[in-house]
């Protein structure tokens, strides 16, 4: 990266000033201590660093500790400067044409880092019951896991990504007794949910489970011909079972029109069934982490950081969710995973320090758990907040899909930071116009496909009707891309240093994104990049009579293409459109 080069540069220049006795007192210095930055007047250069610090160690002004350093500094064709403590750096247009080269060599590898420490990661989110169809919020976390999936990829990681169905426990008898509601209904019985507040969130009232109920008794007539239709007589587990799998099949469904993609869907219950929950307790019953009080069983969780300890087993016997939580996160330990990262809604954060207390008293690594909490999604209608469930054309994740579409919806989803509540502008989000940051991203890709075509492509006098033979031919254009090097980009180098920084950048926005496991870092950058791109086509004519010219910004051109497809594609999977 420049700044790399820039501060390499730096640092080996003060070490030989130290080495001829140049800063005063200083006798060595600790590689990484200084900080590059970016000048806030763009025009001192590209990126600077304070020496100031050094003063102290030096016992000689700012000034002084820069000028000396800067006469050791070999600046070949770049552009060192001092101003009071700070040396400023202006990449010269080696550098910047060596990028520009870098992005044809490496194509859909530019960005990705080298020498890194990689891991194997178990990446766990949505992980919704399987009782109904995704609310909106699933939305953001479907999003923003997959692209932080295909970003942690592209690092170097081993990433394996995880759907934990929630289907043990009192929800899925709820829902195969609102299912039978629904059937009794179906078959032409005078039936419904009960009014009462209290008794009707022992169901599930919603709509939803309508088509349920009619699928259930297109398939399962032999089973209703057998109970004479009498719903009461049908094992509840039939019910239960056949509600579960219909909507897991519409979840799956609406994943996989997400382009969101699982390695496993693990089931709750096959963990209780295997004994791993059991085991786990009695592991920590055998350690003395678990006590008995009032006919409960409590785990010792301020024995680790937790603010009080926590039941696993009720009085009446039954497993609270956190028993089966501990047991699944030990379970990915065991199944040899270096790291797991979940990312949870942020009425989960008192829900951190007992999961990670539990592994602790495992005997596991606590820190090998990163907790991702989010907040949630507002929509937001010419300007207004819209309640959840208020607006029947925009109750599920999978209207709103309908309604903007694959690309807006995992745009929008991923473009805030994940602690930030983000305001999902639905209108806004289906428009045509650069204020829309998708459609705006997606046209500057579209508009660089588009320039490569018109620079092959005759032209024609939309007057007189008159052609005129394309700028260039296919074979010089095929010939240009294949054989590129850093020289031919040159003639343009003064007109798009801006683009070329920006272009440059994806190197670090990669880096720094999944060391913080950031996605939104992303989104901000392709907008950057699309910006400067379009600001580069409105004041540069790329096709042209100057060959040579021509030949540079094409090649600058289809580096940009190139960028913006790889962040939008393989990172976003969110699609780089060719025409728009």
């Amino acid at each position: 990266m420049i700044k790399d080069y820039f501060i390499n540069s730096i640092e080996t220049a003060l070490e030989k000033a130290i080495k001829d006795n140049k800063l005063g007192q200083m006798t060595e210095y600790s590689k990484g201590t200084l900080i590059v930055e970016r000048p806030k007047n763009a025009d001192f250069g590209d990126f600077a660093v304070n020496v100031s610090a050094l003063a102290r160690f030096a016992k000689i002004a700012p000034p002084q500790i820069a000028d000396s350093i800067l006469e050791y500094v070999e600046k070949e064709d770049n552009e060192y400067t001092c101003v009071g403590g700070f040396i400023n750096f202006k990449a010269g247009k080696t550098l910047l044409s060596n990028l520009v080269e870098e992005i044809f060599k490496k194509e859909k590898l530019f960005g990705k880092p080298e020498n890194v420490k990689t891991e194997k990661i178990i990446l766990e989110y949505i992980s919704a019951n399987p009782t109904g169809p995704f609310h909106i919020g699933h939305g953001r976390w479907a999003a923003m896991g997959s692209v932080l999936a295909n970003l942690l990829k592209f690092y170097g990681h081993e990433v394996y990504q995880e759907f934990y169905i929630n289907d043990a426990g009192s929800q899925i008898q709820k829902l195969g007794n609102s299912l039978a509601i629904r059937i009794r209904q179906e078959l032409g019985e005078n039936i419904d949910f009960p009014t009462d507040e209290v008794e009707r969130k022992n169901y599930y009232p919603g709509d939803y489970l309508i088509p349920v109920a009619k699928a259930f008794i297109e398939k399962n007539k032999e089973i209703l011909r057998s109970a004479q239709n009498d719903v009461s007589k049908i094992d509840l587990s039939i019910l239960c079972d056949f509600a579960k799998e219909y909507e897991e099949k519409v979840q799956r469904d609406l994943l996989d029109k997400l382009r969101v993609k699982f390695d496993n869907f693990y089931s709750e219950l096959t963990l209780h069934k295997s004994g791993k929950v059991a085991n786990c307790v009695e592991q920590l019953k055998k350690s003395g982490k678990i006590y008995e009080k009032e006919g409960a069983q409590w785990f010792k969780s301020s024995d680790y950081g937790d603010d009080q300890d926590r039941v696993i087993k009720k009085a009446d016997g039954s497993n609270t969710y956190l028993t089966a939580d501990i047991a699944y996160h030990a379970d990915k330990l065991n199944r040899g995973f270096d790291r797991m990262i979940d990312i949870w809604g942020a009425d989960h954060h008192g829900y951190v320090a007992r999961v990670k207390a539990s592994l602790e008293a495992l005997g596991y690594d606590p820190d090998k758990l990163e907790i991702l909490l989010g907040q949630l999604v507002n929509l937001v209608i010419d300007g207004n907040e819209v309640r959840m469930g208020k607006r029947k054309n925009m109750v599920t994740l999978e209207d709103l899909v309908d309604e903007v579409g694959v690309d807006a919806t995992r745009f929008w989803m991923s473009m805030r930071n994940i602690d930030t509540t983000l305001d999902f502008d639905i209108e806004l989000a289906k428009k045509n116009s650069d204020d829309n940051p998708v459609f705006y991203c997606q046209y500057a890709h579209a508009r660089a496909c588009s320039i490569l075509r018109n620079a092959v492509s005759e032209k024609i006098n939309t007057e007189t009707g008159e052609k005129s033979p394309a700028p260039m031919n296919e074979t010089e254009l095929k010939s240009l891309f294949d054989k590129f090097t850093a020289k031919d980009v040159l003639p343009t180098i003064d007109n798009a240093r801006k683009l070329i920084l920006k272009l440059e950048e994806y190197k670090n926005v990669i880096k720094s994104s999944a060391e913080q496991r950031q996605v939104y870092t992303i989104c901000r950058y392709v907008q950057e990049l699309a910006g400067e791109f379009h600001s580069f086509y409105n004041a540069n004519r790329v096709i042209s009579d100057n060959k040579e010219m021509m030949k540079a910004r094409i090649s600058l051109v289809w580096a940009v293409k190139t960028v913006l497809r790889n962040a939008l594609e393989d990172i976003l999977s969110v699609t780089a459109p060719e025409k728009m």
